[in-house]
């Protein structure tokens, strides 16, 4: 029986880490199933859709729930790690209610789904009891419409097959996670769901977000998109990630989206079209921290220290002779990030730094990369042409995107997910 009172919201559920009798984490809230009827019954919560780690979505009856309140929620600690698969006649709170258009009865006045409110029965059932509700702002209702709490049974239109539904308020849920997280919650939406909310995220957002998807998704997603806007979204991508969701279209399309891109961000992804996926060329970022030979730790510090910087391309800095944006002048050596925090601020970078690391070409081979950051014990490693010029890193992440099957993102964790399990 849960210890809950009052209601519950489920946009504010959404993210509560998930914990088992012991007070160790099994995973977090990704959505609500219920069920929805014409009529004024109050539909019932049958469980939550649970992500647990290896991005595993999984169902959680609302039998196996203690207790339940944003932020956290405490199992029974059994449930079935068998991958969460909707039935019919099932609805996905999250991503099917919010933001639906309804009518407010009897003034049928049309209003928009904010939010979703559940209470626990006297029969210990959970049921959806009330909507908070958004008043006004034409097809795609605004934050400057009035907000009203209505019960169950003063809303209609909710068990249409085919909703109007807009994405304010889901995004607003959604938008609160991590990308790799919104990513899974994007992927387990409908396509036509996934484009819309996938359009209402902004450029950065949904760049990050297309970087942690699979390649089919990510050209689905890049397709619904107006051709500006998806340009616009490959130039905010890491010029990698961009190479390669670009190298996956017909090359017509991926000229067009090149053409509108800006031209820096286009001529830092064409460089690496040149090359094949699976070579240093292929995987590497054009954009790593080089410093010219004077700089001092203390610039260099500062560089690596920006939020936009992943830990693997803030890991090390690359002294180079100018120019100093890739390619640049010539490559003398790698200062890691260890050594510089051990040296006084004053101290000059090409001073310091290691010499003796050996660059690998563009043309290396996904193996041979993988063997040498494996033997030195490297996140990164600099790659250079014929001349002796940096044209970028590859890092020990790229490396794994590419190791691992194309479709790892959707994969299991295992294959024995039929049994209950103790967690």
């Amino acid at each position: 029986m849960s210890t809950t009172t009052g209601r519950v919201f489920v946009g504010r559920l959404a993210g509560s880490t998930v914990f088992d009798p012991n007070g160790d984490q099994v995973g977090r809230v990704r959505d609500v199933v219920t069920t929805i009827r014409s009529g004024a019954e109050l539909p019932q919560v049958l469980g939550l859709v649970v992500e647990v780690p290896m991005r595993r979505r999984i169902f959680v009856p609302m039998s196996s729930v203690t207790a339940l309140e944003p932020g956290q929620v405490v199992t029974t600690g059994l449930v079935n790690m068998r991958r969460f698969e909707q039935r019919a006649g099932e609805t996905l709170v999250l991503a099917e209610v919010l933001d639906r258009r309804v009518d407010l009865v009897p003034s049928r006045e049309r209003v928009g789904v904010v939010d979703v409110a559940m209470e626990q029965s006297r029969r210990g059932d959970w049921e959806i009891t009330h909507l908070t509700l958004r008043k006004g702002g034409g097809g795609a209702f605004r934050r400057r419409g009035e907000v009203v709490v209505a019960a169950w049974a003063q809303v209609s239109g909710l068990a249409e097959e085919e909703p109007n539904q807009d994405t304010t308020s889901i995004v607003a849920s959604l938008g609160r996670m991590h990308a790799a997280d919104l990513a899974s919650a994007l992927q387990d939406l409908s396509p036509k769901r996934r484009a819309e909310v996938a359009a209402a995220l902004d450029d950065e957002q949904l760049a990050d977000v297309l970087e942690e998807l699979g390649e089919d998704v990510q050209i689905e997603i890049l397709g619904a998109l107006a051709q500006e806007r998806a340009a616009d979204v490959l130039e905010a991508m890491a010029p990698d990630d961009a190479a390669d969701l670009l190298g996956e279209l017909p090359p017509r399309q991926a000229e067009e989206l090149l053409e509108l891109m800006e031209p820096d961000d286009a001529e830092d992804v064409r460089r690496l079209l040149v090359y094949d996926e699976y070579t240093a060329g292929g995987m590497m970022n054009p954009e790593p921290v080089v410093l010219p030979p004077e700089a001092t730790v203390a610039e260099a510090l500062a560089r690596v220290s920006h939020a936009e910087l992943s830990p693997t391309l803030a890991a090390q800095v690359y002294v180079c002779a100018p120019p100093l944006e890739t390619p640049t002048g010539r490559f003398i050596g790698v200062a890691h990030i260890q050594r510089l925090l051990r040296e006084p601020p004053s101290a000059i970078v090409s001073h310091i730094c290691d010499t003796g690391l050996e660059p690998v070409p563009p043309e290396t081979e996904l193996p041979q990369v993988t063997t040498y950051l494996a033997t030195y014990n490297l996140v990164a490693l600099p790659v250079v042409d014929e001349a002796g010029h940096l044209l970028g890193t590859v890092t020990v992440d790229d490396v794994l995107d590419h190791l691992l099957p194309d479709d790892w993102r959707e994969r299991d964790a295992d294959e024995t997910d039929d049994e209950p399990a103790d967690v």
